[in-house]
């Protein structure tokens, strides 16, 4: 792997609507969580400096499998949105397996991005998801997605008040936007340290 990762490389590997059916891990993976209007897509397609590779839709709701992507080497999994209201139960009920049936899989893990809309205070849904990465040693970032929506002191005073609510440092957050691009080089630097490392430890053994 070389020292960066080029995520213009990006293209889109697979979609799994079962996790059972999800291959082993063969590389080091990224993945991507959040409700399901969190702006999840736009920030991937932002990393990618793509307009569309991660399709984006108006209706909240729209990834409904385990969608991965590869750059340079790198696997980046997009996990479906959690928390959509307009979606039968069932419908929800699968989501929701399927999020936690990949999560509980034996695989790489690089980094989880779990992505929170900064304009409000996380869901009882953005909390458990924390929770259960915490309590699972995952190594993870919390993306406060949206950004551009509020002012310089309004972000500030949003990032203090969820950073204390989730109980996660103040390394582990990074305030994006997929419009102005705002925290994209902060998370790419997260990505490649946290996918990078294993490659060297891999080396030393």
């Amino acid at each position: 792997m070389p020292d960066a990762i080029n995520y213009q490389k990006a293209k889109f590997i697979a979609s799994y609507g079962n996790a059972a059916k999800i291959p082993e891990s063969t590389c080091p993976e990224v993945c991507f969580v959040g409700r399901s209007n969190v702006g999840k897509s736009s920030i991937m397609n932002k990393l990618f400096n793509r307009k569309n590779l991660v399709k984006v839709s108006s209706t909240p709701g729209k990834t409904s499998n385990v969608n991965f992507f590869e750059a340079d080497g790198v696997h980046f999994v997009d996990l479906p949105g959690y928390g959509f209201a307009q979606r039968s139960k069932s419908e929800r009920d699968r989501w929701a397996s399927l999020i936690f049936d990949f999560l509980n899989m034996e695989r790489s893990f690089n980094l989880v991005v779990s992505l929170v809309d900064i304009r409000h205070d996380p869901s009882k849904l953005d909390h458990q998801m924390i929770e259960f990465l915490q309590e699972g040693g995952y190594p993870f970032v919390v993306a406060l997605t949206k950004a551009d929506k509020l002012s310089r002191n309004q972000q500030a005073k949003q990032l203090a008040a969820i950073r204390k609510q989730l109980n996660v440092p103040a390394e582990d957050i990074i305030v994006t936007s997929s419009q102005t691009g705002a925290g994209i080089d902060e998370l790419k630097a997260r990505i490649e340290a946290a996918c990078l490392d294993e490659e060297e430890a891999e080396e030393a053994e």
